[in-house]
């Protein structure tokens, strides 16, 4: 019998981060049967918050339905071909 991933996920350090804006965590998550991309950064309190200078998790959460971009590396060489060159 399959494991029931229904309300699971992970979560794990993107070994691909090529931008200081993208997240320092990728994953999946599946809520009530619906399979969601999950992206996780790790950002520092502010000093107008409540706890100044304390690390925490901002999170993103995207259906999977809406394609994850690809970086240049996943990208296949006929994706760079430009039809309108003359030559």
């Amino acid at each position: 019998m399959p494991f029931d991933r229904t309300n699971t996920g992970t979560l794990r350090r993107n070994e691909r981060k090529e931008k200081e804006t993208h997240p320092d965590f990728t994953g999946d998550m599946n809520i009530n049967g619906t399979e969601f991309w999950l992206s996780g950064w790790i950002k520092t309190a502010g000093e107008n918050s409540k706890n100044p200078g304390q690390k925490f998790f901002s999170l993103a959460v995207k259906p999977k339905e809406q394609q994850r971009p690809k970086t240049l590396a996943e990208q296949k060489p006929e994706e760079f071909i430009d039809d309108e060159i003359p030559f």
